[in-house]
């Protein structure tokens, strides 16, 4: 058997870099972005665990202006709705946000879950079937953190209708909408998220977050 790699105090020191600078970019630079370096991404994304070793993220390179067209026009529909959703003060301030890359950003993925795969012969999914999707979601935060590491920025943009999506790039009827990324060069980095510079939430402590039983 080979040995394993060490992973040093130096390496350990570098993730927690990386974690605590991966960012949701908005504001991309029009910088192209290297085909070849978006396929290894997603191989890297492909290393992402999986429930049964089922590997159900399928990505679509949204390349064509009629698709993008398609979802910009969706994006703009629904993020009206949102912004009716609040009122006052909160309303003003998600007028201001901006929520998505999506005319700039130079390589646009949309990963979706290929529900009915027979990969992994479902395997650890019968009492938890979501398990599934969560498998999708951590392929999406592994190119996350991936992407970071070669200089691109990731935004995850939610504000979507699912089945529009589905009509705009004419993906098989069961596969579901897990993610739409916009993937380029930030046009500024921050170690602080946007949401919480522009005074949107507050950010949780550990405390918070634990519970004891």
């Amino acid at each position: 058997m080979p040995e394993g790699p060490v992973f040093d105090e130096g390496f350990r020191q570098q993730f927690e870099n990386l974690l605590r600078w991966r960012r949701d970019v908005r504001s991309f630079r029009r910088d192209p972005v290297d085909a070849a370096l978006v396929e290894h991404l997603i191989e890297l994304a492909s290393l992402a665990p999986s429930v049964g070793y089922s590997q159900p993220w399928r990505f679509i390179l949204v390349e064509s202006e009629d698709c993008r067209e398609c979802i910009r026009q969706d994006f703009e529909r629904t993020n009206r709705q949102a912004l009716e959703s609040y009122d006052g003060e909160k309303a003003r301030l998600y007028a201001r946000l901006k929520l998505a890359g999506l005319r700039d950003a130079p390589v646009q993925l949309a990963v979706f879950l290929d529900s009915h795969t027979g990969h992994g012969s479902g395997l650890g999914r019968a009492t938890m079937p979501e398990t599934l999707e969560y498998s999708a979601v951590l392929s999406v935060y592994t190119l996350w953190l991936a992407a970071r590491t070669y200089g691109l920025g990731v935004g995850w943009v939610s504000i979507l209708d699912p089945a529009e999506m589905s009509r705009c790039l004419r993906v098989p009827e069961d596969w579901k909408l897990i993610a739409y990324l916009c993937v380029g060069y930030a046009e500024e980095d921050s170690v602080e998220p946007e949401l919480l510079r522009h005074g949107w939430e507050n950010r949780l402590h550990v405390e918070d977050v634990i519970l004891r039983r």
